[in-house]
């Protein structure tokens, strides 16, 4: 008896560690395609039933003060750090799609769906498109 609950204590924790490690939720560090730089860590968070990213480091020294000055609106010259930048997705299945993307570099807004690879949980592919055009990148898990 003893055994079976020990088992049953180790595969619950499996699990939870498994559904945890394959959530769009936390920090990830993101890559510019273009260069391969690392550019910005990026939080992941749900607020209301929608989903939202927001820049909270920015890696590259000489932007740390960036501001967004090819933005329109209310974003326009607002600082980067800080910026939500991922907007209202919602959950379709395995992945979160339906809101929107800022790429703050070139002030344009695009339509975003996000998901966990499913060959490594570590990588979120995000996809920014308009019509049928559109580029992914890969962003990574940080700790």
């Amino acid at each position: 008896m003893k055994q079976a609950i020990i088992c049953f204590a180790v595969l619950c924790m499996c699990t939870v560690f498994s559904v945890s490690a394959q959530s769009v939720f936390g920090k990830w560090k993101t890559i510019d395609d273009e260069t391969g730089q690392e550019k910005s860590i990026v939080e992941i968070y749900e607020e209301d039933g929608k989903v939202y990213g927001k820049v909270v480091e920015i890696l590259n020294k000489d932007r740390q003060d960036a501001r967004c000055d090819k933005c329109k609106g209310e974003k326009k010259d607002q600082p980067i750090l800080n910026m939500i930048i991922i907007d209202g997705l919602k959950k379709d299945g395995n992945e979160y799609s339906g809101g929107t993307i800022l790429d703050p570099n070139k002030g344009k807004e695009y339509k975003c769906k996000i998901w966990v690879d499913e060959e490594d949980q570590g990588k979120l592919n995000v996809r920014g498109y308009v019509a049928f055009l559109f580029r992914t990148q890969n962003w990574f898990r940080v700790d």
